[in-house]
């Protein structure tokens, strides 16, 4: 079966059922040996900008778009399904884009559209995916696999009371300051904390900045959507500038984290499990620090400390080199 994916969690899930996909989106990087797969969308927006930038590029681009596909490549493809997203036209690429293009091509593949706003809502999509893909049998165990992953965590918190579970704090964007949605507030409360500022399968928006110092988080964790750990250094000013920063109780107490969102919080996959595992010993460290639990940090999650030193050593590197 010859399957198209324009965004990276669907790639994902297809490729842990066992499939390859032929054709995927500009931005699937996991697992790495996708990147040399057939890209068939292009972005108007340039990534590499500020998150500022980047938040006014997309504005100017509501009207057009922010992507385009490549119906050429996806006509040659020859699909016989495409997996695509209904969720956010800003994080990928719109179903209704995707159609159009179906339209203009002499195959008439199935689609498939995706729409989580929870966990719940990505385990179905891995039984979804399984069954248009014949991949019933293994949709199931991949499933049964990651909901095992779950209850073991959630044995350590479910029994935590309010006053035991700290503030959190999770932004998926920096200027304007957004506070992650969607499955987000499920994976704090999983993990051990409380989620005051959204609520389970609320979309992501804008705050204001005084809302966020009313709550005082004694927990952030800074995860920017479609941003890898050395974009996120780069717009840390966004925050770390900002009136009252250096006065909330998780900057004071050194709890702050920098999480790459591309490939952890911000990607409705079975790597949403790896998230959680990830923000468990951030939110209650005190639980989960044997050796036989998650590690606190690994290649994707790091001390905001620490990405700020890393940060400003590269950055006086290469000025030692430019002089």
């Amino acid at each position: 079966m010859n399957v198209v994916t324009t965004l990276p969690s669907a790639t994902e899930i297809v490729a842990a059922l066992g499939l390859e996909p032929v054709g995927v989106s500009h931005e699937c990087d996991y697992p790495p040996r996708v990147e040399s797969r057939p890209s068939i969308t292009r972005s108007r927006i340039d990534a590499d900008a500020s998150s500022d930038e980047i938040d006014r590029q997309v504005l100017d681009a509501a009207t057009g778009g922010v992507y385009d596909i490549d119906t050429e490549t996806l006509a040659e493809l020859d699909p016989d399904l495409v997996v695509t997203q209904g969720m956010c036209d800003v994080c990928a690429v719109d179903e209704v884009v995707v159609e159009d293009a179906i339209e203009e091509i002499p195959t008439d593949p199935d689609l498939l559209t995706t729409d989580p706003h929870s966990v719940a809502d990505v385990l179905s999509d891995i039984t979804r995916i399984g069954r248009a893909t014949n991949r019933e049998e293994r949709a199931r165990t991949l499933r049964a696999e990651l909901e095992a992953r779950i209850a073991r965590l959630r044995e350590h918190t479910v029994d935590l009371t309010d006053e035991e579970r700290p503030r959190v704090a999770v932004f998926d964007w920096t200027d304007p300051v957004m506070v992650a949605g969607h499955w987000t507030a499920e994976l704090v409360s999983w993990a051990g904390g409380e989620y005051g500022l959204a609520d389970p399968g609320e979309r992501s928006r804008p705050r204001e900045w005084d809302e966020i110092r009313d709550y005082d988080p004694e927990c952030i964790v800074v995860a920017p959507c479609g941003f890898d750990l050395g974009q996120t250094a780069a717009n840390l000013s966004d925050l770390t500038e900002r009136d009252g920063w250096a006065d909330l109780t998780a900057v004071r107490e050194g709890r702050v984290w920098a999480m790459d969102g591309n490939h952890y919080l911000n990607r409705p996959g079975p790597r949403l499990v790896d998230t959680l595992e990830a923000l468990a010993p951030i939110v209650q460290p005190d639980l989960f620090d044997g050796s036989d639990e998650p590690p606190a940090g690994d290649e994707f999650t790091i001390p905001l400390a620490e990405l700020e030193r890393r940060s400003t050593t590269a950055a006086e590197l290469d000025a030692r080199m430019e002089s």
